[in-house]
C-alpha cells in the first residue's frame, strides 16, 4: 500500500537513507532492524518520505528535532499526519531528544505498538 507513489522521491529516499542523523541510524541498528517484522527506513508515501515503515503494523515511525516544535513545522506535520491517516496508517513522533535521553523507553513504545500481540514477549 503506497497511495501516490512519486517516483521523484525515490531518489531523495535513497539519500536519506545513507544519510541518516544519528538519532534515525541509532534506532534503526539498535532496536528495529532486529525486530522479527519488518520495517522501511525512508518509505515514500505521495509527497512525503517516512523515516520508518511497518506495513505490518500500518505504522510509520518519525524522528524529529526541535523544528517540529515551531508553529509552522507543527501544522506541516498535523497536514502529514492526517495524509497518513487517511490511509489508515498510524504515525508514531518522537523527538530526537526522546531518543537520545529515554532511548529504552522509546523502543518500549514503538515494540508494544506494533508488534503484534501474540508475538510479545
Amino acid at each position: 500500500m503506497n497511495s501516490g507513489y512519486n517516483p521523484r522521491l525515490v531518489g531523495i529516499s535513497r539519500v536519506l537513507r545513507k544519510n541518516m542523523t544519528k538519532e534515525e541510524r541509532r534506532l534503526w541498528y539498535d532496536f528495529l532492524k532486529t525486530l522479527p517484522v519488518t520495517v522501511n527506513r525512508q518509505k515514500v508515501f505521495g509527497n512525503y518520505v517516512a523515516d520508518f515503515y511497518c506495513a505490518s503494523a500500518k505504522t510509520v515511525i518519525e524522528l524529529g528535532g526541535s523544528q517540529h516544535y515551531r508553529e509552522k513545522n507543527a501544522a506541516a506535520d498535523k497536514e502529514r499526519d492526517a495524509f497518513f491517516a487517511a490511509l489508515g496508517i498510524t504515525v508514531l513522533r518522537y523527538g530526537n531528544n526522546e531518543v537520545n535521553k529515554n532511548f529504552d523507553v522509546v523502543c518500549q513504545d514503538i515494540y508494544n505498538k506494533i508488534m503484534p500481540k501474540d508475538k510479545q514477549i
